[in-house]
């Protein structure tokens, strides 16, 4: 099972235990017993890890969910208190359109490029104060691994159609004709391949065959 299918099971399924606790809790006249609350102590941990994991922990939906989390008698739930399991039901529904609407797979994506434009930015600022060769080994390496890893979560194959692994250059083609990044952050990888290729060419120079 890929990972994103995994994903939406997860929230699939905290969404179906969150609607039933929050209708089962709307029409009780006195407190759910501790299986019930063992499910709400469950789907919040759960919840939790998920937000975390997918948002960071500076996100709105941690945020949100943390203002359910300090609900005074968290654990209560009745006719006449049940709204703050409504709330975190919510903000799963929220988790679940964007997981299932790609638009958390975009956000994703424009970050990827946003921090590797950034890389780019940096890696300029040390081959301007002289760290050329050390600076262009290391970048090379960084370059395409981030190039893969933007392709892997882009839907951009990162194989020939013999199935040998793509270079830098037309990693960069393809992120840039999908749309991943601009031209501008096209040709600055464009460049830094040519600086790393320079430099590879330089520290291993072809061996010239002696005329007689």
């Amino acid at each position: 099972m890929k990972l994103n299918d995994v994903i939406v099971a997860e929230i699939d399924e905290l969404v179906a235990i969150g609607e039933k606790l929050s209708r089962d809790a709307s029409r009780s006249d006195s407190d759910l017993g501790p299986e019930r609350i063992e499910e709400l102590s469950a789907i919040a941990s759960r919840s939790g890890q998920l937000i975390r994991r997918l948002y960071g922990t500076d996100s709105q939906y941690q945020q949100n969910l943390q203002r359910v989390l300090d609900t005074k008698y968290f654990t209560s739930m009745h006719s006449n208190y049940f709204n703050h399991i409504s709330e975190l039901v919510g903000i799963l529904k929220g988790i679940q359109h964007d997981i299932k609407s790609g638009l958390l797979s975009d956000l994703r994506r424009l970050l990827h490029a946003e921090i590797f434009a950034d890389f780019l930015d940096m890696s300029e600022h040390l081959f301007n104060e002289g760290y050329k060769d050390a600076a262009a080994v290391l970048l090379g390496a960084v370059l395409e691994d981030s190039l893969r890893k933007l392709a892997d979560g882009s839907g951009v194959s990162t194989t020939t159609a013999n199935g040998k692994p793509l270079t830098i250059d037309p990693l960069n083609v393809a992120l840039a004709k999908k749309g991943i990044y601009g031209p501008l952050v096209q040709k600055q990888v464009t460049t830094w391949a040519n600086l790393r290729n320079g430099n590879m060419k330089k520290q291993h120079p072809s061996k010239e065959v002696k005329k007689p």
